[in-house]
């Protein structure tokens, strides 16, 4: 068992008992209704399922360690993150050094025989499988079920008889094709494919880009449901057949229609205890990240009706409020957490790494309650932040809000250059923070454009610090406009540099990060002790 499993299940019961209220986005409105999105935060290529009473989402992570977020609810409206499926990234070695975009694409999770199943891919190695008997972990490590590059977005259906299926995707940066979608059959125990595959259906004339498969049967019918048009622009469609390698019937169940959600894109098709039906998917924000939608669902001649139905035609559209799902237990208001006092002993279930973490990069104080970040230093050929593995991160939680830390920075004097503070991460980056030189501390603000295609940091010391402590703050607007500020005493705040417009990463939104570094190896680091990291209403001032 990896060593911090026990330690993230410790942590998640030790949060139990409290549902954290987010300050910034909150989709339930105590009244009997709810708002979209349900998650307003980037947990892209959402899939559930139900067990008993229960609700498990996953999504993709793609770099970001642990990845494999697992998600309860009770309503499907509130929303918990309970741990991670994935502690490491494998093969361990690659995932070393950041891989942006690589990692975990889309997963699907299913519940068969009082197990959990979960399939990922990674576009370069295969497709993977890990099991679980408590959705919290631990997991088991990770079986290559199919190997191949460009293989995306599997989905499993155990069938009446007991035969397994796996239906997946095509990436066309690696396979050289995309559009279609195929089918294997898998061995009794899902963790390896008995055949090359057929393809079941091609989307190139009516439905390009067709990917994120999922795979269910109802009433003598096999049902794949799988977006298409593209990411931020595409439709949902619905294949379905009688037999399990066709021919497939195809509808389109869903479009943008008169709505604002664009997309909207693949999730994953529920039924409640109660006998409902809903769908849960995502929408393409752009620097915000892909968002978790939920739709009411109903059934029209044995096809899907999701959404708002207004013309009765069989395809609907994306609602923003509705009814919440009926339920025999009642709710209870929580969001997935974003702030941290950092009084455990283990990193708040939130916070991932760019790449997979070392021990030595963080120590959470039990005396001074602080995170503490050692300065680690910057690989061999790193241009800037992005390519640096020890960024600890966490997602965008709302369109308009305010992300304050308290640092206290103790370089090692030996060493110029040492930094530690405050990332808005993308494509391209912007960050605050103190830097340590020869003749004192200082506070700097820094951007770089272009990130990611290794453009330089542009770096403006901005004062002379007299202490090592300071307060660091971002705030960020509509359109996902951030304003650096910081303050010596926690009161008032001074803006420093422009506004920055804040850019997606790697098929995923911008990123909260915090980090300690040095570009010079001797025997010791310094560190950054952060007293805590609390998000809350946007502040204009």
């Amino acid at each position: 068992m990896p060593a911090n499993t026990n330690a993230q299940q410790n942590l998640a019961s030790l949060v139990k008992e409290i549902p954290y209220r987010s300050k910034v986005w909150a989709p339930d409105l105590n009244n009997g209704y709810y708002k979209n999105p349900i998650i307003n935060a980037d947990y892209s290529d959402p899939d559930v399922v139900r067990v008993g009473n229960d609700f498990y989402m996953v999504s993709s992570s793609f770099e970001d360690i642990p990845g494999l977020p697992i998600l309860h609810s009770t309503d499907l409206v509130n929303w918990r993150l309970i741990g991670h499926a994935l502690l490491k990234q494998y093969p361990v070695g690659h995932f070393d050094l950041p891989r942006h975009g690589d990692g975990v694409w889309a997963p699907s999770i299913r519940y068969y025989n009082k197990e959990f199943y979960l399939y990922y891919p990674d576009p370069d190695f295969g497709i993977y499988l890990i099991k679980a008997t408590n959705a919290a972990g631990p997991w088991s490590k990770p079986v290559l079920v199919m190997e191949g590059k460009g293989l995306i977005d599997p989905c499993p259906l155990l069938d009446d008889d007991g035969s397994m299926y796996l239906v997946h995707g095509f990436a066309g940066s690696r396979a050289g094709i995309k559009s279609i979608i195929a089918l294997n059959q898998l061995n009794k125990n899902g963790d390896k494919v008995l055949d090359e595959g057929v393809i079941v259906y091609d989307g190139h004339e009516i439905d390009p880009t067709i990917e994120g498969p999922k795979f269910y049967k109802r009433n003598g019918y096999y049902y794949i449901f799988a977006p298409a048009g593209g990411v931020s622009t595409g439709w949902q469609v619905v294949l379905r057949s009688k037999k399990v390698y066709g021919p497939y019937e195809r509808k389109v169940v869903m479009d943008q229609g008169k709505s604002s959600v664009n997309g909207p894109h693949q999730g994953a098709w529920v039924n409640t205890s109660l006998g409902e039906d809903w769908f849960i998917h995502f929408q393409d924000k752009d620097a915000y990240g892909r968002v978790v939608h939920l739709q009411p669902m109903t059934w029209k001649n044995n096809w899907p009706v999701i959404g708002s139905d207004v013309d009765g035609d069989g395809k609907g559209e994306p609602v923003y409020q509705h009814r919440k799902p009926k339920s025999n237990i009642a709710s209870v208001i929580e969001n997935p957490v974003e702030s941290d006092e950092f009084k455990s002993n283990v990193l708040g279930l939130q916070w991932q790494w760019m790449a997979n973490n070392k021990a030595h990069w963080n120590y959470l104080h039990p005396a001074k309650g602080v995170l503490r970040l050692y300065s680690a230093q910057v690989p061999e050929g790193a241009k800037n932040l992005w390519d640096i593995p020890n960024v600890l991160s966490q997602k965008f939680p709302a369109d308009e809000f305010t992300a304050t830390t308290k640092l206290e920075f103790k370089p090692n004097i030996k060493i110029d250059g040492e930094k530690a503070g405050l990332a808005v991460m993308g494509l391209s980056y912007a960050n605050i923070g103190i830097i340590h030189k020869k003749d004192g501390d200082y506070l700097y603000y820094g951007v770089c454009k272009n990130a990611d295609k290794g453009e330089l940091e542009n770096m403006k010391l901005v004062t002379k610090l007299e202490s090592s402590s300071v307060y660091l703050r971002v705030t960020v607007a509509k359109d996902a406009i951030c304003r650096f500020s910081y303050s010596t005493d926690g009161l008032i705040f001074k803006l420093v540099g422009d506004e920055f417009k804040a850019t997606p990463g790697k098929w995923k939104g911008a990123k909260l990060g915090l980090f300690c570094t040095r570009s010079t190896q001797i025997n010791d680091s310094g560190y950054a002790d952060f007293d805590w990291f609390r998000v809350t209403a946007f502040d204009r001032n």
